[in-house]
């Protein structure tokens, strides 16, 4: 038998109750305070932290100022009991979502500051955010006591069954936790696949790699497909890579001033355009006495594999305008096609540029 409620017992209660909402508001100011300083530090994580128990503190302090309320009053056992245990299960759902936010967004911080770019391999954070749902949910199961042995057992019987219909989507899943563990591939990454596809790598997902082409159209590419494929990767082991401009020149320049003057047209390029990297040692290779010109390789430093196509850009503007001014001819292709008599063929001699010349000779 419990006894009838009084005034005490009730003012006992608000009291227990408003301790709980003035410890909640003071949390709350505190930590406001503390979000202030995390985000004057380098660390995303601590902004991650904060953020989370800006949520989850204040809901425990609301928490217990109800359990010590209801302690106080005079309520049946059974009563009692209830109340607490579904203040406890609150309590862990809400611990479980603010834990599966920290965790997910520290893992996010992490991939982010590992593969250096805004993306993020969202395949380790939804993993991350399962799992730590999934052990909160069972941890509710436990405090409402429901046994969870056989639970496991089903799942573990129910997970056979599972993992033989879905194989294509396990194997997708491995295979993408793969290609990241082995940092084959990481967002942020320009590849080349041997069937054409190429582009930035935005994500790396359970299922699919999500391909952003520069013309901002997007690729999916299941990842096993990515897995068994030839592809090669732009920015591993590093995003600098070389490029190289083929120019050609009259038989008649003379090569060791084209050579200087090249040189300084890429060393002007190099300064001067966003992009270029300037401590790369740049090179003129002569290489071919091709049908119209002496041939030759000019070898360039770009940051990263979009920066090729500004940087080819402005150089071959600059060395067309230079060679102009210093008369070093860049010939078109021409050709001479002698006709032998008796072949019926029409005298003419054509010529201009990009057109082959044409000498005919015929006897009647």
């Amino acid at each position: 038998m419990t006894r009838a409620l009084t005034l005490d017992d009730w003012i006992l209660a608000g009291v227990a109750v408003a301790a709980g909402l003035l410890a909640a508001f003071l949390a709350r100011i505190v930590l406001r305070w503390l979000a202030r300083h995390a985000e004057r530090t380098a660390w995303s994580g601590d902004d991650i932290i904060v953020d989370a128990l800006r949520t989850v503190v204040p809901w425990a302090a609301v928490a217990g100022g109800v359990a010590a309320a209801a302690a106080v009053l005079p309520l049946a056992k059974v009563v009692h009991g209830n109340v607490n245990k579904t203040l406890q299960v609150l309590l862990i759902l809400v611990v479980t979502l603010t834990a599966a936010r920290v965790v997910s967004g520290l893992v996010r911080s992490v991939t982010q500051a590992r593969s250096g770019v805004a993306g993020s391999a969202s395949i380790f954070v939804n993993i991350t955010r399962v799992l730590v749902l999934a052990i909160g949910f069972l941890v509710v199961l436990q405090t409402l006591g429901i046994s969870i042995a056989p639970l496991l057992t089903a799942l573990g019987v129910g997970g056979l069954a599972v993992a033989l219909a879905l194989q294509d989507t396990l194997a997708n899943l491995f295979a993408g936790i793969h290609i990241l563990a082995a940092k084959t591939v990481q967002p942020g990454d320009y590849i080349r696949l041997s069937s054409g596809e190429e582009g930035y790598v935005v994500d790396v997902n359970w299922r699919q790699t999500t391909v952003r082409q520069l013309s901002n159209n997007r690729i999916v590419i299941p990842n096993g497909q990515l897995a068994s494929t030839n592809m090669t990767n732009f920015s591993r082991p590093e995003q600098k890579l070389t490029i190289l401009v083929q120019v050609g020149v009259s038989y008649d320049s003379d090569l060791e001033y084209v050579e200087k003057v090249t040189m300084e047209v890429v060393a002007e390029t190099m300064a001067e355009v966003t992009g270029a990297v300037q401590d790369h040692d740049p090179a003129v290779r002569f290489h071919t006495f091709g049908d119209s010109s002496i041939d030759f390789t000019v070898i360039l430093g770009v940051g990263e594999f979009s920066d090729q196509y500004r940087i080819k850009h402005e150089f071959i503007k600059r060395l067309h305008r230079r060679f102009r001014a210093e008369h070093i001819e860049i010939p078109f292709p021409m050709r001479t096609v002698t006709v032998q008599p008796g072949s019926g063929a029409i005298p003419q001699q054509r010529s201009g540029r990009g057109a082959d010349e044409v000498t005919a000779a015929t006897l009647d």
